[in-house]
């Protein structure tokens, strides 16, 4: 691959962009592409640019880090027709404390939509073994969250909304606990080390604190994604 094509992932790299990360967003953007019905014409790794950086984004929020490597400027999303964030200046941003706020417009998204999205994750992860019987109470829990937030045809407003979301944040932690649980010390020890490296290209410049957040994040999320599980937690 030379030219341009070559010169977008070498930006992707130059950010900091996990490997998986990276991976990830192409798969998205195949996804979508062979939804439509087969296709004979090949993919220019150009047309997934906007999928992967959404889903770096994605990366970045959950782990804590908003500082891109290298001192670069801005973070470009391309639209490409799916759900991307728009440009997003970080020329001041650093490495976070914590866990950042979602934007305000993915903040305004459906508290039912999100739930049924939700159950429709944990199911199928149920269903395909991924999770095993002791994830049924869980699963059971969330759903009656989904009836209640589906009672009122206007939606879960002012406390009764932000009892809802202190009640998911609780679940959400308790996925993790018992996904955690699952795992052998092999497992676990592995998790940490790709954690690691998908951290390595901004740990210069972390605080120890910051990196052991953000570390503990990478890893929680790398557990979600062994077991298919959603993120119950709404911000």
């Amino acid at each position: 691959m030379t030219g341009p094509s070559f010169d977008l992932v070498a930006g992707w790299a130059a950010q900091g962009v996990p490997l998986k990360v990276a991976f990830k967003g192409i798969d998205r953007y195949f996804e979508r592409y062979y939804a439509k019905g087969p296709r004979r014409r090949p993919v220019k790794i150009d047309f997934c640019e906007a999928d992967v950086l959404d889903v770096f984004d994605q990366w970045r929020r959950a782990t804590g880090v908003t500082a891109v490597r290298d001192g670069l400027k801005s973070v470009p999303y391309r639209s490409s027709g799916v759900d991307t964030i728009a440009e997003e200046s970080v020329a001041e941003e650093s490495v976070g404390d914590g866990l950042q706020a979602v934007p305000e417009r993915a903040a305004k998204r459906s508290l039912r939509a999100h739930l049924e999205r939700v159950v429709t994750r944990m199911t199928s992860a149920r269903a395909s073994g991924a999770t095993g019987e002791p994830f049924d109470p869980l699963i059971d829990r969330v759903s009656r969250e989904l009836e209640t937030a589906r009672s009122d045809p206007r939606g879960l407003r002012g406390e009764a909304r932000r009892a809802a979301i202190e009640r998911l944040t609780a679940l959400d932690g308790e996925l993790l606990e018992q996904a955690r649980g699952m795992l052998d010390e092999g497992a676990r020890a592995a998790m940490v080390r790709e954690a690691d490296e998908e951290l390595s290209p901004f740990r210069a410049g972390m605080p120890p604190d910051a990196f052991t957040r953000a570390r503990h994040a990478a890893v929680d999320r790398l557990v979600r994604e062994r077991f298919n599980l959603p993120t119950i937690s709404f911000t």
